[in-house]
């Protein structure tokens, strides 16, 4: 697929918002590239699903899936690094990600037909995104923005309490929450928290898993309400996919990870004239030269331990059918 420079991108949603044309685009992690269609002009070359009331029902098959991840002694290399700017105060907050190779039963148009997931998009021959994340939704004058940090294994009796009570998860959701309050500040007046540490549970072919969110919302400013693709060149890339302080951060990311994320933890966001509702693009599978990698991490703190990060990484390659 062709995709657009992000400043055209930027431009697009701008003036197809101002314009009430219900549209569909895509930015990449970097903010370089992506897309921006009128709904009208779609090509069947794209599908995509949001709602955020969204119920899950069983009965679909599920695929077989094989994945070949990064060794715990290659990921360590990395972990480690990350430590490192941790400890010298060059973080607070560090979202640590990598690629898996994976195999697959069926093909990932199929695989967007059959899994279940609030918000879901297919670029033939590009990636297939399956995300339970919002990343702002806007109505009228009003914004909020909805992350998510924080997993526990659903399947344990005792992994919601453990979500709850454990010490890391909390400081890296508070600092999200922060991150995310200042962000939504920059393009906001009046910004409340309006829930912390609410848990959903995502079904997975894996089993459950609890994740942990808050709600922050405020009133877009005067300026953005005819510039909506700069309200979200302001807030991007996404805090929760990031770290904190952001710029520095950044930087950190792409010295450690050594790889693309091209699409994966960009956003995509969808306009249907009344609500534009845009979601992280997390839990990722991307199609490279007829060869497949699910991408995935988690953020990484001065107290995170080796062994239960790399296992996060591994539990969050999963596909939502069940």
């Amino acid at each position: 697929m062709e995709y657009l420079p992000y400043s055209q991108v930027i431009e697009s949603i701008s003036y197809c918002y101002r314009q009430n044309l219900p549209f569909l685009f895509a930015i990449d992690f970097k903010k370089s590239k992506g897309f921006c269609f009128q709904k009208a002009h779609l090509p069947d070359t794209i599908k995509f699903h949001v709602d955020t009331k969204y119920s899950f029902a069983a009965g679909n098959p599920s695929p077989t899936i094989h994945y070949y991840p990064i060794s715990i002694d290659e990921y360590q290399v990395k972990f480690d690094q990350v430590k490192k700017h941790l400890l010298q105060g060059n973080s607070y907050l560090c979202n640590l990600t990598q690629p898996t190779r994976i195999e697959l039963s069926i093909a990932l148009e199929e695989l967007f037909e059959i899994c279940q997931a609030p918000y879901k998009l297919w670029v033939k021959n590009e990636f297939l995104v399956f995300s339970p994340e919002t990343f702002v939704i806007i109505e009228g004058d009003t914004i909020s923005t909805f992350p998510m940090k924080g997993t526990a294994d659903a399947s344990d009796p005792h992994g919601l309490n453990c979500l709850l009570n454990n010490p890391k998860e909390h400081a890296e959701h508070n600092t999200i929450v922060d991150l995310l309050r200042n962000d939504l500040s920059i393009v906001a007046n009046k910004v409340v928290v309006n829930r912390l540490k609410y848990t959903n549970l995502i079904n997975t072919h894996r089993g459950p898993l609890w994740q942990m969110s808050s709600e922050i919302s405020g009133l877009v400013k005067p300026y953005f309400k005819t510039r909506m693709g700069e309200l979200f060149d302001k807030m991007l890339p996404a805090g929760s996919i990031s770290g904190a302080p952001k710029v520095k951060t950044l930087q950190i990311i792409e010295e450690v990870e050594a790889y693309s994320r091209n699409f994966y933890t960009g956003i995509f966001g969808y306009y249907n004239g009344i609500q534009l509702i845009s979601a992280v693009m997390i839990r990722f599978i991307e199609e490279n030269q007829q060869q497949l990698y699910y991408k995935s991490g988690g953020g990484i703190t001065a107290s995170s331990i080796l062994e239960s990060e790399y296992n996060e990484l591994l539990r969050k390659i999963y596909v939502p059918i069940f």
